[in-house]
């Protein structure tokens, strides 16, 4: 019986995460009929395992925290306790609240066919959805990634817990064992900390967050070890018995639930790559130039599968940037400049060119510490910094921010980076006071009067400011 003739689409997506789902609505509001392909549940990790519901468990967390820190400021509250099931139930409730937004009804009201189930690419411009044809004229692949289980002896005999799969546990753990000193390891550590369990960070680096700032890594590590955080740093797990993990250097941790956190793998098989001529890079992912296409060049690629950063606002961004080229035939460049936020507590907040990288290209860092941050005085909460990165040209190329809500100063700072902006145009911009960001505004203008400071600048002012007033006193005594 011969096959029917394939439906023909503008875009086909492939995956309902962050990338697919924006990538499909920007397709739809270029006029294009758009198809995306889901065979689990649209919106992702993000919406599911990721972003919401992390965020709304490090809520409960927090708030526990700042109860039973509330007596330095006068506040007593008596003994904290935490009920799971409600914290379970706030979790809940929050991704139910997002979801309408990612929902397929969502998407159709936009004019994108959502489709449920696999798609397999059969050839350069065909693919197979829930087994029927699909011809495309452009095809975008989101399939995300998945957590990365390491090879250790004996883990595929433990139930062990993901940043997937942690969100299904009904009982708070007693004693949580996490594998990975990184943004997801310390986030969930903490917050199961501060929720109760006695939690162990493993980490085979001497630091948690290693690819951030030192300093900022080490604020952390003091905030963790504060929330009562056991910290494993320059060992690994080499066996894992139940409820037992064993440790290169020779010592064992004791557990009741171990999450492992020691990163992600692009989700690149079982999507007929070969047949299409996708190629994948060394690490599995799919190959993408700066405009997101691949070595097909009727498909392109965004998010997790492509080996990018892996964080949401990369992958909508990337998602968007992709559906405009394929739709239009452009070729829009991905931005280069991508900010990024450990959503600990403090939170870790940094964009562009490091502090440790700036000292060794001589470019001049300008920090503040949060000490002299009015705000954070009448807070209490003093621990942290700000850091801002600069060329000889005094433009802003990176900088950090360690404190509370550090990520909602790293917009003006990202903008500020992208667009090239001065320290003089950030002291130059009036901003509310008081707050956090306060220390912005602080290293900038403390960068100014650096230069204002310069012997031959002052030289050359005095000068300009004699004159001036010579010439002020000419013109009176003209009158």
């Amino acid at each position: 019986m011969p096959f029917p003739r394939p439906e023909t689409v503008d875009l086909l997506v492939i995956g309902g995460g962050t990338a697919g789902l924006v990538g499909a609505h920007t397709a739809a509001a270029l006029g294009a009929r758009t198809v995306l392909v889901e065979r689990e549940r649209t919106g992702g990790d993000c919406l599911w395992t990721g972003c919401v519901p992390s965020k709304a468990v490090l809520a409960a967390a927090t708030a526990a925290a700042d109860a039973r820190g509330a007596s330095r400021l006068g506040v007593d509250t008596g003994e904290v306790t935490v009920d799971f099931a409600r914290v379970r139930a706030h979790v809940a409730a929050a991704i139910a609240a997002v979801e309408p937004q990612d929902s397929p009804a969502s998407l159709a009201e936009a004019g994108v066919r959502v489709e449920a189930g696999s798609a397999v690419l059969t050839g350069p411009d065909t693919a197979l959805v829930a087994g029927r044809p699909v011809r495309f004229r452009a095809a975008l692949l989101a399939t995300g990634a998945a957590p990365l289980v390491p090879p250790i002896d004996g883990i595929d005999a433990v139930e062990v817990l993901t940043s997937e799969t942690v969100w299904d546990l009904e009982e708070l753990p007693g004693r949580l064992v996490v594998l990975g000193g990184g943004p997801i390891g310390c986030e969930l550590g903490q917050a199961f900390a501060r929720l109760g369990a006695e939690v162990t960070v493993v980490d085979g680096s001497d630091r948690v967050l290693g690819p951030e700032d030192a300093d900022a890594a080490a604020l952390v590590d003091r905030a963790l070890r504060r929330d009562g955080v056991r910290l494993r740093l320059g060992t690994e797990g080499t066996r894992v018995e139940p409820g037992l993990l064993h440790l290169d250097d020779g010592g064992t941790v004791p557990f009741d639930r171990l999450l492992v956190a020691v990163g992600r793998r692009p989700r690149s098989t079982d999507l007929g790559l070969d047949a299409a001529g996708v190629e994948l890079d060394e690490h599995g992912a799919v190959a993408v130039d700066e405009a997101l296409r691949t070595s097909n060049p009727r498909i392109w690629a965004a998010g997790d599968v492509t080996g990018k950063p892996y964080f949401t606002h990369v992958a909508g961004m990337h998602g968007s940037t992709a559906a405009s080229n394929a739709v239009l035939g452009l070729r829009r460049t991905v931005d280069p400049v991508v900010p990024r936020v450990t959503y600990t507590s403090p939170e870790v907040a940094s964009v562009g060119v490091s502090p440790a990288e700036a000292r060794e290209r001589g470019l001049t860092v300008r920090r503040v510490d949060h000490g002299t941050v009015d705000r954070a005085v009448a807070e209490g909460v003093t621990e942290g910094f700000t850091s801002l990165v600069l060329d000889r040209r005094r433009r802003i190329v990176g900088g950090v921010v360690v404190g509370p809500r550090a990520g909602e100063t790293l917009g003006e700072l990202t903008l500020a980076v992208r667009k090239g902006l001065t320290t003089t145009d950030l002291a130059g911009t009036t901003h509310a006071y008081p707050t956090y960001n306060d220390a912005l505004v602080d290293a900038a203008v403390g960068d100014v009067r650096a230069r204002l400071a310069n012997p031959l600048v002052r030289a050359a002012l005095r000068a300009f400011v004699a004159v001036r007033g010579r010439l002020r006193d000419a013109q009176r005594s003209e009158r």
